[in-house]
């Protein structure tokens, strides 16, 4: 019951009562400022949140993969690879789509006279979606000859072109090699800002994993080798540096058509990212894709390699990622047993590059790769590389040009996203009412839901002043991770008064005019930060720990509602058995309470949302981007869900919004 709402006789009022409501006068005097001190105060250290966070994600990583006897771990082999790529990779792509045979376009050739020719080749990765390669084909090829795949990483505008490659792929030529030059999305001649990988995330948002795309686009350089009818399907290779090397370790495990593989400081294990984050180890979205890493890790993809031969080739003092000596102990020597239950431990091979050391793929390591594919192709030994800089050619001589209107990620995004065709919510009462069950149920399974136990709410400071009192809390919770708040209300006021939640997407100590709103009408208000918001996360890279919390199976909007239904269930309990009122302020806040709304709708009496948007399509259209809203972005949310049906699933509940539009910028 609000105070400021009684009918009794001002004699007949409890006593703690009449000293709520004589604290009134004194609130009035309180500028919200002063009360934005208390709820601006740090109550949990940024450092402290990371290394609840680290430490969360480390308990999830597998541990390597043991097997007994080769005969094991071919079996499952076999099961982990069809399992990532029916339920992972593909998720949501039609298999017509998925099954293509490979469609190339020959471009141009450039005849060097250096006993090789550059083809230019223009492919299709999706339909309407096209990229561009180089094959650097040996003159007078024969109908036998091994190839190798060449992909590129984060090289920023030459792309494809990058001197080192061209080098590469040019020696390959020379020692009979063909050798398929890949461009990579947001690189070269698909350097539009719509192709940056982050906008990967958007296609989770509509269903189609953002895998997917990354795997198709280097895939089907591999079908094209395999249907090229010069090249020997026994001696294909794959190699690549940084983003190339991930694209080689992931198509090298997955596709067993490659043979030779050598990956370049591309991957380390999960666990080695989350505790060497200094070296710049969390990545992009595509390397921790989501579910991909559900009782597994980058060594399982390793071990999908035996027997075949494998060189890991990393830098000691990389300046970029995965130093060598953080990444072996967990890669290589964690797979040479495996290696060896098959006779072929010198199949895994290792080589650690000095000269540089830094990120590189420059002489030394291109040395390492030329002798190991020579002796696993049954080649000579090649001689030393030799002064080639006559032969690289600019940008502009390679371009194999593609279309002004060719889509893009984003594009591609947006595309699904129209196209998504949702069945109509039932108007009859019966069926709408065993929809909303079966919703529900989907629900909690797009956002992992989970319940993780408070385990513990501690009160941490106090103040009493202008007739407010306030308690600070950190709330603990059984997976280790924490959230924290204010609890404010006048002096005297009874703990069985109302209750209201404050969440604002700017933290809680940007919520002191609402706040001071509440507590005037007598209710006792809780002004919450929970996980990775306000000040216990400022300058913690949490889009980055996102995306490999999604990559572990699990959901930072899931913590997130976990964390507010259990709250909301202990200020409840406090408060007597009441419901609970919810202030929400910004789009990202409006997504996780309809969300808990949607899922347990008795436990809360009112909702009001403030800047929030009318439909999850913004985030497409807009766009927000995924270091925006990082717990928006789950797999198959925006497909199955928008706001409109969150809101369907909310019984009983009154929902006001106020400046309901576009969030702001």
């Amino acid at each position: 019951m609000h105070i400021l709402r009684t009918k009794l006789p001002i004699p007949v009022l409890p006593v703690t009562l009449l000293l709520c409501c004589s604290a009134l006068a004194c609130l009035g005097q309180v500028d919200p400022k002063q009360l934005g001190g208390v709820l601006g105060e740090e109550l949990v250290p940024p450092s402290v949140s990371e290394y609840q966070l680290r430490h969360y994600l480390v308990n999830l990583v597998a541990p390597p993969p043991s097997p007994a006897t080769a005969g094991q771990w071919s079996q499952e082999a076999k099961q982990l690879r069809e399992h990532w790529l029916n339920d992972v990779v593909y998720h949501g792509w039609p298999r017509d789509v998925v099954e293509a045979p490979p469609r190339f376009e020959e471009t141009g050739v450039i005849e060097t006279g250096k006993g090789y020719r550059v083809r230019k080749l223009r492919y299709e990765i999706v339909p309407g979606f096209y990229s561009a390669a180089l094959l650097y084909e040996p003159e007078g090829a024969r109908r036998d000859s091994p190839a190798i795949l060449n992909v590129n990483g984060h090289v920023g505008a030459p792309g494809k072109t990058v001197e080192y490659k061209q080098r590469r792929c040019i020696q390959f030529a020379k020692q009979g090699i063909l050798a398929l030059n890949l461009e990579w999305l947001s690189f070269g001649e698909l350097s539009q800002s719509e192709n940056q990988h982050w906008y990967g995330a958007h296609l989770d948002l509509v269903g189609a994993h953002e895998l997917g795309l990354f795997y198709l686009a280097m895939r089907r350089g591999l079908d094209y080798l395999c249907h090229h009818p010069l090249v020997d399907r026994e001696r294909i290779g794959m190699t690549g540096l940084s983003g190339g090397g991930w694209q080689t370790i992931m198509l090298s495990a997955l596709d067993t058509r490659i043979k030779v593989t050598a990956p370049v400081a591309g991957f380390s294990s999960i666990a080695s990212r989350v505790e060497a984050k200094r070296y710049g180890d969390l990545g992009d979205i595509e390397q921790a894709p989501t579910d991909f890493f559900v009782g597994s890790d980058y060594t399982h993809l390793v071990g999908l390699c035996a027997p075949r031969p494998t060189l890991l080739i990393y830098n000691a003092e990389d300046d970029c990622c995965f130093r060598a000596p953080l990444v072996k102990p967990r890669v290589f020597d964690a797979m040479r047993p495996l290696f060896e239950l098959y006779g072929a431990g010198e199949a895994l091979q290792w080589h650690e590059n000095l000269d540089p050391g830094t990120h590189n793929y420059q002489k030394d390591n291109r040395l390492a790769a030329y002798r190991f594919f020579a002796a696993h192709f049954h080649l000579p030994p090649f001689a030393e590389e030799g002064n080639l800089d006559s032969e690289l050619r600019s940008y502009n001589e390679l371009t194999v040009g593609l279309a002004t209107n060719n889509l893009t990620i984003l594009g591609l995004a947006r595309k699904l996203g129209r196209e998504i065709a949702r069945t109509p919510i039932p108007t009859n009462q019966a069926e709408r009412a065993r929809w909303v069950l079966a919703a529900r149920v989907r629900l909690g399974q797009v956002i992992r839901r989970r319940s993780p136990a408070l385990a513990e709410p501690w009160p941490v400071a106090s103040t009493k002043n202008g007739g407010v009192e306030s308690i600070s809390y950190v709330f603990d919770f059984g997976n280790g991770l924490s959230a924290n708040g204010v609890l404010t209300r006048l002096m005297g006021c009874p703990e069985t008064a109302p209750v209201t939640l404050i969440l604002n997407d700017k933290g809680k100590r940007e919520s002191a005019v609402p706040v001071a709103a509440r507590v005037v009408k007598g209710d006792q208000v809780l002004a919450l930060d929970l996980a990775f918001y306000g000040d216990a996360w400022r300058g913690v890279p949490v889009p980055e720990y996102a995306q490999i919390i999604h990559g572990l199976g699990e959901r930072p909007l899931g913590i997130m509602v976990g964390q507010l239904l259990e709250i909301s269930r202990w200020m409840r309990d406090r408060a007597g058995g009441s419901r609970v009122g919810v202030d929400s302020a910004g789009l990202r806040h409006q997504v996780v309470v309809l969300t808990t709304a949607a899922l347990e709708p008795d436990l809360f009496s009112e909702i009001t949302i403030r800047d929030g948007v009318k439909s999850l399509s913004c985030l497409l259209e807009r766009p927000v981007q995924f270091s925006q809203a990082p717990e928006l972005f789950c797999l198959d949310f925006f497909k199955d869900f928008d706001l409109d049906r969150l809101q369907a699933m909310i019984r009983g509940v009154q929902v006001e919004f106020k400046s309901l539009g576009e969030p702001a910028k």
